[in-house]
């Protein structure tokens, strides 16, 4: 920000491809304390926090209104509008003022809040796409969401083949790894396991998995949760329903593919001798303690059928600046981020997405109008931002990077909220790049020091990267199982209003130590 100095007014970011617009609004101005005695408008603020207001948000995000709000689409830019709309109920108010002069100039776009855009490609299944699995005149009945789930940017699909098991889908030279090994592949759908074995060290992702099938002949996939989880699984209440998904694959090398439920694993793996269908957990535990190939012909066909509609579309962060007021402080920023897109309208499913993440959208405007409403101002600038396409590779935290709103070095850490609305009732924090007793303070402060379980890096998300460029972050998520996770029971009347009153307490309680630590 080159030292810009900020008096008495707000502002919300415009960036285009053009170039950037900074248009000023008036705030309030809040408190950063540590100290109920001797900071008063901190401990008013935390008070006036209402998880009423929250849930209301909640519930109109996840609302048919927006559909799901899927990144690049009309609910997208639909959704994006109503956060500004937030932003301005919160109190900002247009103020006369020019640009901001760390900014590069750009258009008056005559828009009255802060957007970024960059164009995507969406992709969305057909409803009613199939799934069969068969064996002679045998067919196994499935149940589109609950059985089954096409991976969401698959290729339309029309397609049938023998069903081949090879392991966790990894060829992998460097650590004697290869599960195509002794099975031929070719024009099969294999079936794979999601994540990797217990004992490898290396990385591999779902994109890896799809190119190694379809370097090995494979004309579609099916991948499944084992029945024996991880230990991180296990923490996250993973289940052996299928989810909602993006693989990421690049289309030029990709196949059809779904997400099947583990309760299918389990039958297409059963051998016909077999009462229980138990042979895929004993393949699973041979395959998490060696690299030899445990790849089998199930026995089994599959066949798979669907369409795919690809449609170009605008993605929209959505950006407000709450400058600080400290000339020696004012070009250091702290981003608070939380991502509101989700899946849409898939295979004829509404995912409405409230827990994930309208919850943690509704915290991060409730602590924005906290401070928006509060009568001291921080040290530090603090930006808000909305961001969409998280779900479909972390476009939308990428692209705020990528622009360079403010110089990374002047970034003095970003907070993300995500998952803010459903679990046990404790925060889950994940620190990098930070001291934990920061963390920790801000908890007491909060009044929720009992509730908080610290870890490091905590992956996925928005944080992801700011982490990579070296930005300090700091993830909070509520803590405990979250059962309607990329399901579309993710509905707003399964939100719990007083985890979400604990996540605002304590991000607006950390919000403010950070904007004000020396």
């Amino acid at each position: 920000m080159h030292g810009s100095t900020y008096h008495g007014s707000r502002a919300c970011i415009v960036v285009t491809g053009l170039g950037i617009l900074l248009g000023l609004f008036s705030f309030g101005t809040p408190c950063f304390a540590q100290s109920q005695e001797h900071h008063p408008a901190l401990f008013r603020a935390l008070d006036n926090l209402s998880s009423e207001r929250m849930l209301a948000d909640i519930t109109m995000l996840s609302s048919p209104s927006f559909n799901g709000r899927q990144t690049g689409t009309v609910n997208d830019a639909r959704s994006a509008t109503w956060i500004i709309q937030r932003f301005h109920e919160s109190g900002l108010s247009p103020a006369n003022a020019g640009l901001d002069p760390f900014m590069p100039s750009g258009p008056d776009l005559g828009v009255p809040s802060g957007l970024m855009t960059t164009t995507v490609t969406t992709s969305t299944i057909a409803p009613d796409p199939v799934l069969r699995i068969s064996s002679g005149s045998d067919s196994l009945i499935q149940q589109l969401g609950t059985d089954y789930l096409p991976i969401l940017d698959s290729p339309s699909a029309e397609v049938r083949g023998p069903v081949i098991f090879v392991g966790y889908g990894i060829v992998d030279a460097t650590h004697g790894i290869d599960d195509y090994t002794g099975v031929d592949t070719t024009n099969a759908v294999v079936l794979f396991l999601r994540g990797a074995p217990t004992y490898y060290k290396g990385t591999v992702s779902h994109a890896d998995k799809v190119r190694f099938a379809r370097q090995k002949g494979a004309i579609g996939y099916l991948t499944a949760t084992g029945p024996t989880l991880s230990s991180y699984e296990s923490r996250r209440g993973v289940t052996g329903k299928p989810g909602a998904f993006y693989g990421l694959s690049p289309r030029s090398d990709t196949i059809p593919g779904a997400w099947i439920s583990t309760g299918l694993a389990l039958q297409i793996l059963a051998a016909p001798d077999q009462a229980q269908p138990s042979r895929l957990q004993a393949l699973q535990e041979q395959l998490n303690r060696s690299p030899a190939t445990q790849s089998i012909n199930t026995g089994r066909y599959a066949s798979l059928d669907w369409q795919t509609r690809l449609e170009e579309g605008v993605l929209m962060n959505v950006l407000a600046l709450l400058p600080g007021s400290d000339p020696q402080k004012t070009h250091e920023v702290l981003v608070i981020g939380a991502h509101r897109d989700h899946f849409g309208r898939q295979a004829g499913l509404l995912f409405p997405g409230a827990d994930d993440n309208a919850s943690g959208t509704a915290v991060m405007l409730e602590v924005a109008r906290a401070m928006a409403n509060s009568k001291v101002r921080s040290k530090r600038t603090v930006l808000f931002v909305s961001f969409s396409g998280e779900e479909q590779g972390l476009i939308g935290s990428r692209l705020f990077l990528q622009r360079s709103v403010m110089p990374i070095g002047s970034t003095r850490a970003m907070i993300n909220i995500d998952h803010a609305g459903i679990g046990n009732g404790r925060l889950t924090v994940g620190v990098t790049g930070l001291d934990k007793s920061l963390a920790v303070e801000a908890g007491q402060t909060a009044g929720l020091t009992d509730k908080l379980d610290l870890y490091g890096f905590f992956p996925g998300g928005d944080h992801v990267p700011f982490k990579e460029v070296g930005v300090p972050t700091i993830t909070v998520v509520s803590g405990g199982v979250h059962p309607h996770f990329h399901q579309p029971t993710d509905s707003a009347d399964t939100v719990n209003p007083e985890i979400l009153h604990s996540v605002a307490r304590y991000v607006l309680a950390l919000t403010w130590q950070l904007a004000n630590t020396e």
